[in-house]
């Protein structure tokens, strides 16, 4: 079968992206009003896109064409971070995707630690691993939009967090200590499955 995407509702676009590009890293993504009320929120459409200088991207769909906190939140102070997400957490993140009201910190509506930025003035999530303190560097809205599209965000990696014990001597993660979590369609996610190696030529 063919599609064309400018003949499908967005919903079915939605589905066949999200259900073909999977699996999906999960950006845990913490931000602060400028008011001070902390907000988190998970993210699937997420990668790193860099290492020299670091940085990585995350979108934020703007249903109704209406913009998340997280968005209003970044957009106003130029600072968020993503934290990763694992098994253990995984109910956690799942109850901060609900949409509530601005004024509600998520953090305690998930019963999740909040940890003070060392050089952002986002908390990050205590109990995640791994957590990247960014500063905004780009956005973009997306065009040509049916029900508000997205607005993708760059952020730089200013600091890297790593829970003791998480890595070895050369800087690898020890996967068997890490247990990431990632993102299929609908309420499916996934676990770490069989692990093969594949050598880049020469």
């Amino acid at each position: 079968m063919t599609f064309d995407p400018n003949e499908l509702p967005s919903i079915a676009v939605y589905k066949l992206l999200t259900g073909a590009v999977i699996p999906r890293p999960i950006a845990w993504v913490s931000s602060i009003s400028p008011e001070g009320v902390p907000n988190l929120a998970p993210f699937s459409f997420f990668n790193v896109i860099g290492e020299d200088p670091p940085h990585l991207a995350f979108s934020t769909v703007r249903t109704n064409h209406q913009a998340k906190d997280t968005w209003n939140n970044i957009r106003k102070t130029g600072e968020f971070v993503v934290n990763m997400v694992t098994e253990d957490v995984v109910e956690a993140m799942n109850k901060t995707a609900e949409s509530l009201a601005p004024e509600v910190n998520e953090f305690e509506w998930a019963g999740l630690t909040e940890l003070t930025g060392h050089k952002v003035k986002v908390p990050r999530v205590a109990e995640s691993p791994i957590s990247f303190e960014c500063q905004l560097v780009h956005h973009y809205q997306l065009e040509g939009h049916q029900n508000g599209g997205a607005v993708l965000i760059v952020g730089r990696i200013v600091l890297m967090h790593f829970a003791e014990g998480l890595l070895d001597d050369n800087y690898r993660i020890q996967l068997d200590k890490y247990h990431p979590v990632s993102r299929l369609a609908g309420a499916n996610y996934a676990k770490l499955g069989e692990i093969f190696t594949v050598k880049r030529p020469v």
